[in-house]
């Protein structure tokens, strides 16, 4: 909960989708987009674009962008402009790098000697500032203080060896990827194809999906589904594949180049890391950033998060009578820590949905109320009870102290806070706004008596390791479950070697060395 109170939050997501067979298509490309994008909101709310294409040559491109959300950046009128085209991507936006104003919004389109390329952009490049210099010394302007579009530029570039009439982009995306290592999920637009990328250390999610018809949206056939394919779609995550009818198809590996276009997916090339080193996808899509029904490396987060909390209840057990939660995404490792614990669950706090972070408090006695204003106690749950409180973070450890004397004003006997998370106590530099590393409550003298400091009776985060291992526990699990089937018996040390996550906000142990 206080990670969305601070702002701590995902940068960006992109959606694309191509339609399959015949052009023009009867696929309502654009409307598809949008219902993607809409599914995508939670990973940025500052500014939506819409870019399509109607794959012909030279293509026609036409583009839309807007500030706010997805559905008062687009009305129908917005939509109606787009219809034409067979193909698109998109982009909704927090700002990592560049300032909240429309020129910053995504996607990004230039034109090349080859014709016009369309770029969409989750995470952020860990040497952008060489790049920047880089770019400027091929006497390129820079128009935005975005790395997307310094990325997009980048492409444009021609690269080595490179014939000048042959235009080669995998050539091209090759190249970016050698000249900066991470952080980054793309789509690129081209002609009559869309290019989805991950960079090599798999960083940031990005998914596939197939859209089929309604009535074979659940069907267990996979020639049947192939016959009836009306197009392919691609997403920082899954969940925005059900909205659409879609079907989740597969992720796009680290390193990986993925040619999307009306006659299927095709990978082009997967470019190395090097030697030694394993991917590093970011833990806190699991904790928090992603919606829980988002599917990563073969497993639920919701599922993960539910893992968090029983680790949870072995790492920090309690005397207590109920297990409760701040609404409402710490709630999966609630639910886990009581199963784990064989505590009863119950709510304890009922969220007032329609409370915004600009609410006016015009005076003292309002602003002492505020915790009030967003939440009610539901005191028949826990009066005279001791209460373990499960969150998702404490950051600062001010939001959580006006819970914790709300819950303790209407009748808890005691409060136990259970982080179903470890200590934040340093910045992310690929793509999440985190506050300074002075500004971290892991950081300051208070963290040493912090039940004190925010009036908890004990608090208690997760560990790192019991972090990693709720995680990968899962993935190791269904990767022995395959072998199994397959008659391999060599169990966690084959797949331990095939994954790995980036844990640097909790460690200061970033996947790659960072340039400034």
């Amino acid at each position: 909960m206080e990670f969305e109170e601070l702002g701590i939050r995902e940068e960006c997501g992109v959606f694309g989708c191509v339609a399959a067979g015949e052009w023009p298509t009867q696929l309502e490309v654009a409307q598809v987009i949008t219902l993607g994008l809409v599914a995508l909101q939670h990973r940025g709310q500052e500014s939506a674009g819409i870019v399509t294409s109607n794959g012909a040559f030279p293509p026609i491109y036409t583009t839309h962008k807007g500030m706010g959300l997805v559905n008062n950046a687009f009305q129908s009128e917005d939509l109606e402009k787009l219809r034409d085209g067979n193909l698109g991507i998109s982009h909704t936006r927090y700002s990592t790098t560049g300032m909240s104003e429309l020129q910053n919004c995504q996607p990004f389109v230039v034109e090349t000697l080859h014709g016009k390329i369309a770029v969409a952009h989750n995470g952020e490049l860990v040497n952008a500032q060489n790049l920047r210099r880089k770019v400027m010394r091929h006497g390129v302007g820079l128009s935005t203080s975005s790395d997307s579009e310094l990325i997009t530029q980048l492409l444009a570039l021609t690269p080595p060896f490179e014939e000048v009439d042959a235009p080669d982009w995998v050539a091209r995306i090759k190249n970016l990827m050698t000249e900066t290592p991470t952080s980054y999920s793309l789509l690129v637009m081209h002609k009559d194809v869309i290019y989805a990328i991950r960079d090599p250390y798999g960083n940031r999610p990005l998914s596939i999906g197939r859209l089929v018809p309604i009535s074979k949206l659940h069907s267990s056939g996979t020639q049947d589904v192939d016959a009836h394919t009306e197009g392919w779609v691609v997403s920082s995550e899954s969940c925005s594949f059900q909205s659409i009818g879609a079907r989740y198809y597969r992720e796009v590996l680290p390193g990986e180049i993925v040619q999307i276009s009306k006659h299927g997916i095709q990978t082009l090339s997967i470019m190395p890391r090097p030697e030694g080193d394993l991917p590093a996808f970011c833990i806190f899509e699991y904790v928090y950033f992603a919606r829980p029904d988002s599917i990563f490396e073969g497993q639920m987060v919701y599922s993960v998060r539910q893992r968090c909390g029983r680790q949870l209840a072995l790492e920090a057990p309690v005397d207590a009578d109920v297990v409760s939660t701040v609404p409402e995404s710490a709630t999966p490792a609630a639910l886990g820590y009581a199963q784990q614990s064989g505590l009863p669950y119950v709510e304890v706090l009922c969220k007032n949905r329609y409370v915004g972070r600009t609410f006016i408090q015009p005076n003292t006695h309002l602003r002492q109320l505020g915790v009030a204003k967003k939440f009610g106690a539901l005191t028949d749950n826990f009066a005279g009870k001791r209460v373990v409180l499960i969150d998702d973070s404490i950051v600062r450890g001010n939001t959580i102290s006006p819970i914790i004397k709300l819950l303790k004003e209407a009748g808890a006997k005691e409060v136990h806070i259970r982080v179903a998370s470890p200590p934040i106590r340093f910045p992310c530099y690929m793509g999440i706004n985190i506050p300074t590393k002075e500004e971290l409550i892991a950081n300051r003298p208070e963290f040493e008596d912090i039940a004190g400091y925010i009036g908890a009776t004990s608090v208690v985060y997760l560990s790192v390791d019991g972090l990693v291992s709720a995680v990968q526990s899962g993935i190791i699990s269904r990767e022995e479950k395959d072998m199994m089937i397959g008659g391999n018996d060599s169990g966690n040390k084959k797949a331990n070697q095939k994954f790995g996550h980036c844990t640097a906000c909790l460690t200061g142990k970033y996947p790659v060395e960072l340039e400034w």
